[in-house]
């Protein structure tokens, strides 16, 4: 596989250069650290930060503005910043109001955050998380052991939560709204290829050209089923039906719905997608508020899509999204 980079082992840093350097005016990076902070950052409001490994793009960095995060800091391709780049970024947006860093649940992530939290706690420094575990993905259909990664929901909790802050929310109320949209929130995957990593020379996992992959993390985690190739709509009914099974839903329940694209996937296969999910949603008498389509949360180069499904337990959480009927 070709990649436009230079050396592998530089690939993260030049990219959240170049990042910095396109976003001069609203952002800067601790080289460091290699964490994309605001260049003003309130002393009125409570900061949020985020991150994990890079290959995500637009995750983490993208996420980084005002109404958003006030930080993010990230670590090699797939790989998560240490405690001490956490740490360090943690004080540095330090203002007072408190601090709420959200986490993806990957064992890798909370080794490398939650201590990094426990630290600066016992610094003095008002500190807590929220760990999103969206993805209801399955070990196998006989055991249905979960196992409840944190995927593209992500998106919806630093939209949702950056523009409460936004509006003063204290942490504490920012920490419990948080963890009441995790547990609205679920999401599925499908891979058509795997991914890339630069400087690799094998692929993250094997799958056949004439297969998908259901339930495939976005590190390339194992999924649930190996499939035969199908078409857009029949992949959709899959992973609606996996999340009608999650929600037992009634008719005029009210959701989000996030289409995401894992990185190779074209904008055009996407909307496809997006077609085939809200005519199958609107057969189960669904209502849906909002719609989002694009590479919210991907995985480099992967071919391959996922679905989140947002339950609407507050009409707030709409206007917080900037959903006008609401």
């Amino acid at each position: 596989m070709k990649h436009l980079i230079n050396d592998p082992a530089q690939a993260v840093r030049e990219m959240l250069q170049g990042f910095a350097i396109a976003n001069e005016a609203t952002v800067e990076l601790l080289i460091e650290q290699q964490a994309i902070v605001r260049r003003t950052i309130s002393k009125d409001h409570v900061a949020l930060i985020s991150g994990g490994g890079s290959g995500h793009e637009p995750g983490h960095f993208g996420y980084v503005n005002e109404n958003l995060l006030t930080a993010a800091v990230h670590g090699p391709v797939f790989v998560p910043p240490s405690k001490t780049q956490v740490l360090e970024t943690i004080r540095h947006v330090d203002r007072g109001q408190g601090i709420l860093v959200i986490v993806k649940n990957f064992t890798a992530d909370l080794d490398a955050f939650l201590p990094a939290v426990i630290q600066a706690k016992t610094e003095g420094i008002a500190v807590t998380h929220v760990i999103v575990d969206d993805d209801v993905s399955v070990a196998n259909d006989d055991s249905f052991e979960r196992r409840r990664r944190g995927v593209a929901g992500t998106v919806l909790v630093h939209r949702i939560l950056g523009k409460a802050a936004s509006e003063g929310q204290s942490l504490k109320e920012l920490k419990a709204l948080g963890e009441r949209l995790i547990q609205s929130m679920s999401t599925l995957g499908v891979a058509l290829t795997p991914a890339s990593v630069p400087g690799q020379d094998a692929p993250l996992f094997e799958l056949h050209d004439e297969e998908v992959y259901f339930g495939v993390g976005i590190h390339g985690e194992a999924g649930y089923r190996k499939a035969p190739m199908q078409d857009s709509e029949r992949i959709a009914v899959e992973l609606v039906n996996k999340l009608k099974s999650r929600y037992r839903w009634k008719k005029r329940d009210r959701y989000v719905v996030l289409v995401n694209g894992l990185g190779g996937t074209t904008l055009m296969e996407q909307y496809i997608f997006t077609n085939d999910v809200r005519q199958l949603l609107q057969l189960e008498g669904l209502e849906v508020s909002w719609a989002g389509t694009g590479n919210w949360l991907t995985s480099l180069n992967m071919r391959g899509i996922s679905l989140t499904m947002m339950k609407v337990e507050d009409h707030e959480w709409l206007r917080l999204l900037g959903i006008a009927s609401c």
